[in-house]
């Protein structure tokens, strides 16, 4: 391969790099060295490759670019959580955010620029849809994020954990998002375990089968909202092309084919949602395969004729949960005087470095 149709050089395999540096005469162990320049030091240029002979850093930089996702923006919430703003190479936007729970850290990446699929209570949703992002550009914001840990712990903790929850629709942009994967718990990223990763979906079927037969170790966790189609339907207009016994089919493969327990994602909205005829619903729609449901307040943003549910709604409708054995638990919104908060990420009220 002469690499002239491939811009971005994170996009290569070791198996491309190696391939690459052969045909142009380059010694076989500079794949090596190239691959651990790239996704280990995360280098951002190829002038940083100090320990490859200039004439190869030459070859590499005439054929190839780097596409880069930047931290130019933040802005800290008086909770401690922290928004951060990349600019991307074709100057696209998008955020990801810091969250602190006793010590440790938890970053929320993007997956898209924008998002498809226009949830009537989301801020990123109304923004629409521009692009994916690449799978070294999902990396970055976990990187910026994990040296931004470093930072504000001063030890050499870092992330503890890592949710694919932030702009856009991570099934939607599957194999960038499960490249990324695999390069943030390679040892030749930044090694961290699956286990402490999260992959977050309104429920794509045709992928959630997908990401059980490709056996993606990282946790799942499904935005359900809704246990009834015409409810659904309100608030994620995709589950008319989706509708919900199509998605408990796909869930019922996956746990089949997985063994795996996964999360169901339930945010309240005022007499919408939040009745104990909701929660019975829920209840029922849970008995299929084993969960834990996270219950979360709603984020209001402008724009929207959806509220925030009231919080003895809440609490009810997570007792009669429990009631039936199921496990709970009520997440508090992190972050929402920045719009850092579920569902509040659009870019804007974020200052400059």
């Amino acid at each position: 391969m002469s690499g002239k149709s491939v811009s971005d050089i994170r996009d290569l395999t070791p198996g491309d790099i190696s391939s690459f540096l052969l045909i142009n005469n380059e010694k076989p162990f500079r794949a090596r060295q190239v691959f651990e320049w790239l996704w280990k030091k995360q280098c951002a240029s190829f002038d940083e490759m100090t320990d490859i002979p200039k004439s190869c850093r030459e070859l590499l930089k005439s054929n190839f670019t780097f596409h880069k996702a930047i931290i130019t923006k933040t802005q800290e919430s008086k909770d401690g959580t922290v928004k951060t703003g990349l600019t991307l190479h074709d100057d696209s936007f998008v955020e990801g955010v810091l969250i602190p729970s006793g010590g440790r850290y938890t970053a929320c990446v993007s997956s898209q620029v924008g998002c498809p699929l226009g949830c009537v209570f989301c801020a990123t949703g109304k923004l629409g849809f521009k692009r994916n992002l690449s799978a070294g550009e999902i990396f970055d914001q976990a990187a910026c994020l994990n040296k931004l840990a470093f930072e504000k712990t001063n030890s050499p903790a870092g992330l503890s954990n890592i949710v694919y929850m932030g702009m856009g629709e991570p099934l939607l942009n599957y194999e960038n998002v499960k490249r990324s994967v695999e390069m943030i718990t390679s040892a030749d990223g930044m090694g961290m375990s699956s286990q402490r990763i999260t992959i977050s979906s309104l429920g794509i079927p045709k992928m959630i089968r997908q990401m059980a037969d490709d056996e993606l170790k990282c946790h799942f966790a499904l935005s359900l909202h809704a246990a009834g189609d015409d409810k659904r339907n309100r608030l994620v207009p995709f589950n008319l092309k989706h509708p919900l016994e199509e998605l408990l089919t796909a869930l019922k493969y996956y746990h089949k084919r997985t063994g795996k327990r996964f999360t169901i994602e339930y945010i309240l909205f005022k007499d919408i949602n939040d009745s104990i005829s909701d929660a019975r619903e829920l209840a029922a729609f849970c008995k299929n395969f084993p969960v834990k449901v996270n219950l979360l307040e709603y984020n209001e943003i402008e724009g929207t004729l959806v509220f925030k549910s009231k919080p003895e709604r809440l609490q009810a409708f997570a007792g009669f949960l429990e009631s039936k054995n199921m496990v709970v638990n009520i997440r508090k919104s992190r972050g929402r005087d920045i719009d850092a908060a579920c569902g509040q990420l659009a870019g804007k009220n974020i200052t400059l470095l």
